[in-house]
């Protein structure tokens, strides 16, 4: 009998969920989505749960994203789960977002995609030395979602539209400086500190402060004004163009980079940031749910996981294939109200 993809254990005062997919990265499905939600629901109602503590088995991930394999396969076969996966995830993701009791997510190794979903909204976010976070969903024609739309507008500086646009990678300083991590501890020292959080009345920010160091390294401060000068422009063109003209060695490296990704997605990403910073929690994902239904209809998704993970051969045909090709009224029936009626979030 094969060991449940998520488990959930309470320990003194704490539910403790662990992620139990390691050999895939810890990679979310849905089959543990359906576990997790009703968990933390009923965790949220039981006066002996004094807090939640997410974690992942393995010394690889946290949770590399979504399954999306499973995507991938749905959507082809035009399984109407390829968008209810989505509705799903987002209400999950709204709950952790709004949840009453102090929620600590490890997040210890790879946090990409769906992993991100599962801590960024919690209240304290534990960074270690293994920690990468990174968005990366341009590059598979997809688009930065579980909440993106939210938080990444509000990272320093332009920071969320270079995050979103090329996918760069995090280590835990970096993460910390943006406010994606909370604390860093060492990835050694967290079963210590799962100890200190499972005790009756203790209070989470205060033994999260004994147990926490500062990390070394990071770069992110030191980019802010290349990152501030370079991605603020009026649209992508108008970032590349910044970016080309600026010519220097990191400029780009961001440009090429921005330039392998999907033309439909890497509008969509900049449009994301810029409604995302206008609006709250709940409409933000209400504006995802409406990317998402439109994004699996169109062909770069399949193309991207194919290139991506399919075939592996890292050449992706996007349609359309330049942003010039991908138009304003494209953008804009993307953004518009989902057809079938808006996402209710419960």
């Amino acid at each position: 009998m094969s060991e449940a993809e998520i488990l959930f254990e309470v320990k003194g005062a704490a539910g403790v969920i662990t992620l139990n997919r390691p050999k895939a990265l810890n990679a979310f499905t849905l089959n543990m989505m359906h576990a997790l939600h009703p968990q933390l629901i009923a965790w949220a109602d039981d006066p002996a749960v004094e807090r939640v503590i997410v974690k992942a088995a393995g010394d690889r991930a946290f949770c590399a994203g979504g399954d999306i394999r499973a995507l991938y396969d749905w959507g082809t076969s035009n399984d109407p789960m390829a968008v209810d996966f989505y509705n799903q995830e987002y209400k999950l993701n709204t709950f952790i977002k709004e949840y009453p009791k102090p929620y600590i997510a490890f997040m210890d190794g790879i946090t990409m995609g769906g992993g991100v979903g599962l801590s960024v909204h919690g209240s304290h976010r534990v960074a270690t030395e293994k920690t990468t976070f990174a968005m990366p969903e341009t590059g598979i024609g997809l688009f930065p979602d579980v909440g993106g739309t939210y938080f990444l507008p509000r990272t320093p500086g332009h920071t969320g539209m270079w995050l979103s646009l090329t996918g760069a990678r995090l280590k835990a300083a970096d993460a910390i400086y943006a406010g994606i991590a909370t604390h860093y501890v060492g990835s050694a020292e967290l079963d210590e500190l799962e100890e200190t959080l499972c005790a009756p009345g203790i209070d989470v920010k205060a033994a999260l402060t004994i147990h926490s160091t500062q990390p070394e390294g990071g770069t992110l401060a030191d980019l802010q004004d290349d990152i501030s000068g370079l991605f603020y422009g009026a649209s992508v063109e108008d970032i590349l163009a910044d970016l080309d003209a600026d010519g220097s060695e990191w400029a780009m490296a961001q440009a090429a980079t921005i330039r392998t990704k999907s033309p439909t997605s890497l509008k969509v990403a900049y449009r994301q940031m810029v409604d995302g910073a206008k609006a709250d929690f709940r409409e933000c994902m209400t504006i995802e749910y409406r990317i998402v239904s439109r994004i699996m209809k169109r062909p770069d998704f399949y193309e991207g996981v194919r290139a991506a993970i399919i075939d592996k051969d890292n050449a992706p045909n996007w349609q359309p294939d330049t942003l010039e090709a991908v138009t304003a009224d494209d953008i804009s029936m993307i953004f518009a109200p989902a057809e079938g009626g808006d996402i209710d979030l419960g």
